[in-house]
């Protein structure tokens, strides 16, 4: 019992030390998590967060904070809010000079409240997590999360699974990242964006970060 004991603690400590996180705070509109803007439109600083119009404020950055990783974890902190299109790009990871290799998380609005549409495309392997039977009130801040283990992506709300589905995602190379947008300048998002972090492992509920 005790050399098995010692055993999960050497997998946990090994896990943990491989285990590398950015956090990246959506505070500044020149410069977010070391890297230069692009700022589209005219989004503001509020409380700790960029606010986005929904009409034509977007953050761009050339740099891919995935790059690379065959297991990762996206998180992020937002607000979506009341009033915006039914369909919102607020988060967009793209590889470049291709376009073929993706990730987005993305907002469908019904009425008063919204559901997560998360979605992976490396080349003809693609998967959109369309969670239309979890619909959320907007106007909330909520910890959001995409993970993929290397065979299997996940996305969460608040800590809790929704849906899952088996894809092939290979690591990716050199892009570009938006926020507020999808990076062809369509479906603007409408709301606030607090946080993000990007680990290259999938990480489970217990270990996301707080809001």
């Amino acid at each position: 019992m005790r050399i098995l004991s010692i055993i999960l603690l050497t997998l946990v400590s090994l896990f943990v030390v491989s285990a590398q996180s950015t956090t990246w705070k959506l505070n500044n509109l020149e410069n977010i998590g070391g890297h230069k803007t692009e700022v589209l439109g005219n989004p503001k600083l509020i409380k700790g967060a960029i606010e986005f119009d929904g009409v034509d404020d977007g953050i761009f950055l050339d740099t891919n904070p995935i790059e690379g990783f065959s297991t990762f974890t996206i998180e992020a902190i937002f607000r979506p809010d009341a009033d915006g299109q039914k369909e919102q790009r607020w988060f967009h990871i793209e590889q470049y000079p291709t376009a073929e290799v993706r990730a987005l998380m993305e907002t469908r609005l019904v009425g008063n409240e919204w559901f997560l549409d998360t979605f992976l495309k490396s080349g003809d392997n693609r998967l959109p997590l369309l969670a239309e039977n979890f619909k959320h009130p907007i106007g909330k801040w909520y910890h959001v999360a995409l993970v993929y283990d290397g065979k299997v992506m996940k996305h969460y709300v608040d800590g809790k699974l929704e849906l899952s589905g088996e894809v092939v995602f290979n690591p990716m190379g050199k892009g570009k990242i938006s926020f507020g947008v999808r990076q062809n300048k369509v479906y603007w998002f409408k709301g606030a964006i607090k946080k993000v972090r990007f680990t290259n492992k999938a990480l489970n509920p217990d270990r996301f970060m707080k809001k």
